[in-house]
């Protein structure tokens, strides 16, 4: 080992592993801040870990990876738009204790001057979980649909992907779109932005299952907190939620949903029908708040203040829900729970198959070899005990925790 710390070789023995879909007795080996296969390093290199840590018998799983975040700990994307970095990274710092490794910064219909302030500043590195990406959640809705978005600020498609760009400024550090499919020329605009690699979610919608079909012919995988403002199901129309299980589907394209496991935004019944219609599409997401870790009060989303009372945010002064205060760990105890689904698929809802929702599940979203070393240490109850990046533990539960993993000065609780 050298004495810059390159090279180092991390052992973690006496661990269960999330991996192809189970959990496996075995030890994870981490090299250089990615996940490595030890083979070659018995048998080729002769070489030993430099560290050994023994996990007493905890779950090991790929960090969590969250879609969409409005903000969260006092800070709000779509609003706090003077101090971009600042916000960016005190979420990600704060995402850590809950597991979340990566995360899609998500900005809610806003005014033009806001995308022009936040698009071009959001950070490629931070002090905690990374930036996928930012999530943008309109401006081109139906404004039926509008939930805890502006009116004012809603946007139709009638000027096609100009009138997109118009609004934009630029497509610089974005990953996902969320627009409504029924607005006029949504198909050629969604053609357009996932033939430059953006993510085109559908979602605050009255759109008919013709009009999913039709955005996902045209490039469309994901649709935006199902269930949540979008026409409700209907046995001759079943909507956007008929995506689950339609037949018009192009061969090899596949079609996943976010849904807020929070307890509140989705009932028990409506989580049980939508892991049982399309488990391998299900992305669990917070669509969390600034509120996020904060006490009940009066916050903001957006251009929205919000309140936060008995555990449930509001727009201030009404009764709509405007995002969820519960993090992403949170979310998967609850959907563990309502679902009784394993705890490995509970995981990977929050893991595999947001990865693959991003076209990234090659470097995360599993323990896989020659994936990036983002990881989460795990109880039984599916509780964080410890957050790891890059192979760098980065948040410990409590000094038990912390001695397992002889934590001091890098971890950062």
């Amino acid at each position: 080992m050298s004495s810059s710390g390159e090279d180092v070789l991390l052992q973690f023995t006496n661990c269960r592993l999330v991996r192809n879909h189970q959990l496996i007795k075995d030890d994870l080996w981490i090299r250089n801040g990615r996940i490595i296969n030890p083979e070659p390093v018995f048998f080729d290199e002769k070489k030993r870990a430099h560290k050994r840590y023994d996990c007493n018998n905890a779950i090991i799983a790929a960090g969590y990876i969250d879609l969409q975040i409005n903000g969260g700990f006092g800070v709000d994307f779509s609003y706090d738009t003077d101090t971009v970095e600042e916000g960016i990274n005190k979420v990600a710092s704060g995402l850590i204790k809950t597991g979340v490794t990566s995360f899609c910064p998500t900005i809610v219909t806003s005014p033009v001057e806001t995308y022009r302030k936040v698009l071009p500043r959001i950070p490629q590195t931070t002090n905690g979980a990374g930036v996928l990406g930012v999530h943008l959640e309109g401006p081109f809705i139906n404004i039926k649909k509008k939930g805890a978005h502006p009116e004012e600020c809603i946007k139709t498609l009638e000027n096609g992907f100009q009138g997109l760009m118009d609004v934009y400024g630029t497509l610089k550090n974005v990953k996902i779109i969320t627009l409504a499919p029924e607005l006029e020329s949504s198909d050629k605009v969604i053609k357009q932005l996932t033939d430059q690699g953006i993510i085109v979610a559908v979602g605050h919608s009255t759109g008919s299952l013709i009009h999913g079909e039709v955005a996902v012919q045209n490039g469309a995988t994901l649709i935006t907190h199902l269930f949540n403002a979008m026409s409700n199901f209907h046995h001759r129309d079943p909507g956007l939620v008929g995506l689950l299980a339609s037949d018009a589907i192009p061969a090899g394209q596949s079609v996943y949903f976010g849904i807020i496991a929070d307890g509140v935004h989705t009932h028990p019944t409506a989580l049980r029908i939508a892991h049982r219609t399309h488990p391998q599409g299900l992305c669990l997401v917070t669509d969390a708040i600034s509120a996020l870790g904060l006490e009940e009060g009066i916050h903001h989303i957006g251009q929205f203040k919000l309140e936060v009372k008995d555990s449930k945010a509001f727009v201030a002064g009404t009764n709509t829900l405007c995002g969820s205060i519960a993090p992403l760990d949170e979310c998967v105890r609850i959907f563990r729970k309502a679902t009784n689904c394993s705890a490995v698929y509970a995981i990977e809802a929050a893991t595999l198959h947001p990865a693959k929702c991003l076209k990234i599940e090659k470097s995360k979203g599993t323990l896989d070899f020659d994936s990036d070393a983002d990881f989460i240490v795990l109880d039984d109850d599916l509780n964080v005990l410890s957050t790891w990046i890059g192979g760098k533990c980065v948040y410990c539960s409590d000094t038990v925790t912390k001695k397992m993993f002889n934590c001091r000065s890098s971890c950062l609780n």
